[in-house]
């Protein structure tokens, strides 16, 4: 596997890995219990995380399979890293943000069938970027709403740092259950 394309995958294991923990550390019991009204449960935020890695795997096949179409060549060049302001805004949990509509969860799923979903969803990224190993992933671009133009490794980067806020929350439901 190209190092490129390896580095960002791994970003994107360790925050699978995160999320897991996170999710352990709240009693299996009240993974459906929202800490207050108007915020989100373990189950929901699961949901949520599996609605937009969907989103955000189809954006980059998409992105993939048309610059395939125009020549895509092999890699050979430095990979530009997701820019630290964005990675930054990414941790910053003091600054709510309310997901769009198609991206809320509907809170009919229990926390192991959302995880489930957020495995497939995780395994979905993965599918989008492996077939491309090799390729020149980080001069293929696609918009995002917020933050503009991405190349492929800098989505794969954005989907793991998304992960990694919501496991930050998740931990913060924990502590908000425990008391």
């Amino acid at each position: 596997m190209h190092p490129h394309l390896a580095e960002v995958l791994g970003r994107l294991d360790a925050a699978g890995g995160a999320v897991s923990a996170a999710v352990a550390g709240v009693p299996e019991g009240l993974r459906r219990t929202r800490p207050a009204p108007g915020r989100w449960s373990v189950a929901e935020v699961l949901e949520h995380l599996a609605l937009v890695d969907r989103s955000f795997a189809q954006r980059m096949a998409d992105a993939i399979a048309e610059a395939r179409v125009a020549g895509l060549g092999p890699e050979d060049r430095q990979r530009d890293p997701l820019p630290p302001a964005i990675a930054h805004r990414m941790a910053d949990r003091s600054e709510a943000r309310e997901a769009r509509e198609a991206l809320r969860p509907a809170g009919s799923l229990d926390a192991a069938a959302a995880a489930a979903e957020l495995d497939a969803a995780r395994d979905a990224v993965r599918q989008a970027v492996s077939p491309a190993d090799g390729l020149a992933l980080g001069s293929v671009s696609a918009e995002h709403r917020i933050f503009g133009s991405l190349t492929m490794y800098q989505w794969v980067e954005l989907t793991a740092a998304h992960e990694m806020r919501h496991a930050d929350q998740i931990r913060e439901i924990a502590g908000a259950l425990g008391r």
